[in-house]
């Protein structure tokens, strides 16, 4: 497995390097060639754990151990910033024009997920072309197996690419000569293949998620169908998407969890605070609800690096600035703050914030309990014996101001006492868990005029969780968008969801003070990357609306 996973991050470099401007362009520079590694099953493993790979580099920043795309700090939190959720104003230099709407086209973000994207497709293309001329298989499914997986991930780069940048070109294939005339194939175009990759992916990934065979972050055909039913979503498919959701929910595979589980089944907390601590995200800890998980664990070759997913610091107030404090794993380790919740749906209860703002969690929502949301701060360095174990106050400065202290969303805490200063986060990842294909099920309903059913599907969620039951003539879209802020604040990619649902401007105007005056339909999309319409020399590459010509 350590060859493995050692030739596969050096065979994804490989695919993958030289992306920036010519995004799709192979040049092979090593012995390490798909020539010579798609030959046999076991190469196909090689290439596979590559994709697997290069697919977690999303959450990756400096680079470390070779999964090098963004190099700049917390990339996923681009996703969050500018929308309803959180305030990212005087935040990290890298997050700023996202949260403040002024992006241009040469941003950094705006380049790596590009390139991140397209690196992960063309992958993907080179598998596919070789599973069509290897005959060295050892079982006659395998062939199939491996397609299903490299159609999935392409699916799930164009994914990203039609949410952020609308119309993009679509490529199927190895382009072995040089292209300067890339055009920009229609948003519903793409969609359209990403939903004939996924129908693929279902008909040919493992079935049973607790097969001897399949190791813990492999993709099963119920991964391929949750991902399906967004995209029908996305496509406005929504009889299709209720059927795929409801594919996944009925398999029998996977459940809600309801009862505490895992390392800390027997200590304080709540089955939600169970399923985000470490080493409970996988099936072996008990965790039945997670569909699939990315896998960063501490300490295992191929796991994770420091340099690897720091939502953690973008969540966690920076605490450990304030005089009586001093880093701690109990705390999350150390945090920056470069997303601040923000009042309208955390609430105010025991702050000393101005306002009195309730939140949008009922009494008995354990999504709202002490061990979910960190609301009451105490003084922790033993060597301050004037504040040592009193009470820290959150006020509108520290929430909003200085950021060293407010209520924290704790499912991204994280800390090691033999590194408490630690960026990364080596804490295995859900990406699908079916709570989220409630819902997506609850959209599809909605999308077909049906409150009623919605309302069902949302409240499947809201039992687990204690909250009460919505009646079918509150459930409307707004409702189910604040559902998915209870639920699965943090993990969703919160743009996607507001450009998937046509929500996006709205809710910002409504939510996002510091921009509601200023953002438009065009900031749905951001724009084309420069440096890509700089080398498409010889065709036009129009900008998306609103970043020039």
């Amino acid at each position: 497995m350590k060859n493995i996973i050692k030739a596969s991050i050096a065979l994804t470099i490989l695919f993958s390097s030289g992306g920036c401007k010519k995004f799709l362009e192979e040049d092979l520079k090593t012995a390490l060639a798909p020539t010579n590694t798609y030959t046999s099953t076991y190469g196909f493993e090689v290439g596979s754990t590559g994709l697997y790979a290069l697919t977690r580099s999303e959450y990756n920043t400096y680079g470390e151990g070779g999964a090098y795309i963004h190099n700049g700090a917390a990339p996923y939190e681009a996703l969050q910033a500018a929308t309803d959720i959180a305030d990212v104003i005087n935040s990290d230099a890298s997050l700023m024009a996202f949260a403040n709407l002024t992006l241009t086209p040469s941003e950094r973000f705006v380049g790596t997920y590009w390139n991140w994207a397209y690196s992960l497709i063309s992958s993907a293309n080179l598998m596919l072309v070789y599973a069509d001329k290897n005959t060295n298989w050892d079982l006659p499914t395998d062939k199939a197996r491996f397609q299903a997986e490299a159609r999935f991930f392409r699916a799930y780069a164009y994914r990203t690419l039609v949410y952020l940048y609308g119309d993009v070109p679509y490529v199927e294939t190895i382009l072995y000569d040089f292209k300067l005339n890339f055009e920009r194939t229609p948003k519903a175009e793409v969609i359209a293949h990403m939903v004939d990759d996924l129908k693929f992916a279902v008909d040919h990934l493992p079935t049973n998620p607790d097969a001897s065979t399949l190791k813990e972050g492999k993709l099963t055909k119920w991964a391929a169908s949750h991902l399906l039913s967004e995209i029908y979503l996305l496509q406005g498919n929504y009889p299709e998407a209720e059927k795929a959701a409801l594919a996944v929910i009925n398999s029998g595979y996977y459940n809600l969890m309801k009862t505490r589980f895992g390392v800390n089944k027997d200590k304080p907390g709540d089955v939600f605070s169970d399923m985000f601590l470490e080493n409970n995200q996988n099936r072996k800890s008990g965790n039945k609800e997670s569909i699939w998980v990315l896998q960063f664990q501490f300490n295992v070759i191929g796991g994770g690096t420091n340099s690897d997913d720091w939502t953690r610091r973008a969540w966690i107030p920076n605490y450990s600035s304030i005089s009586g404090f001093v880093l701690a794993d109990t705390l999350g380790g150390r945090g920056i703050a470069q997303l601040v919740p923000m009042k309208w749906w955390m609430g105010t209860n025991r702050t000393n914030a101005t306002g009195n703002v309730a939140g949008i969690f009922n009494t008995n929502d354990i999504r709202n309990s002490n061990y979910n949301i960190k609301r009451d701060w105490y003084y922790n360095n033993a060597g301050d014996a004037a504040l040592y174990g009193k009470k820290a106050a959150i006020t509108e400065q520290t929430w909003f101001t200085t950021k060293t202290l407010f209520p924290a969303i704790t499912k991204f805490f994280y800390g090691r006492t033999e590194n408490l200063s630690l960026t990364g986060s080596y804490k295995d990842r859900m990406k699908f868990r079916l709570a989220e294909t409630y819902l997506l099920l609850a959209e599809a309903y909605l999308g077909q005029n049906n409150p009623s059913k919605a309302a069902d599907a949302v409240n499947e969620v809201r039992r687990r969780a204690g909250a009460g039951d919505v009646a079918a003539a509150q459930m409307n879209m707004d409702y189910l968008l604040d559902e998915r802020i209870r639920e699965l604040v943090g993990e969703e990619s919160r743009r996607f969801t507001l450009v998937r649902t046509k929500k996006y401007v709205e809710r910002v105007k409504a939510y996002n003070t510091a921009i509601k005056d200023k953002v438009n339909e065009n900031h749905a999309l951001w724009p084309i990357p420069q440096a890509i319409r700089d080398s498409n020399r010889d065709a036009p590459f129009p900008q998306n609306p609103g970043y020039g010509n």
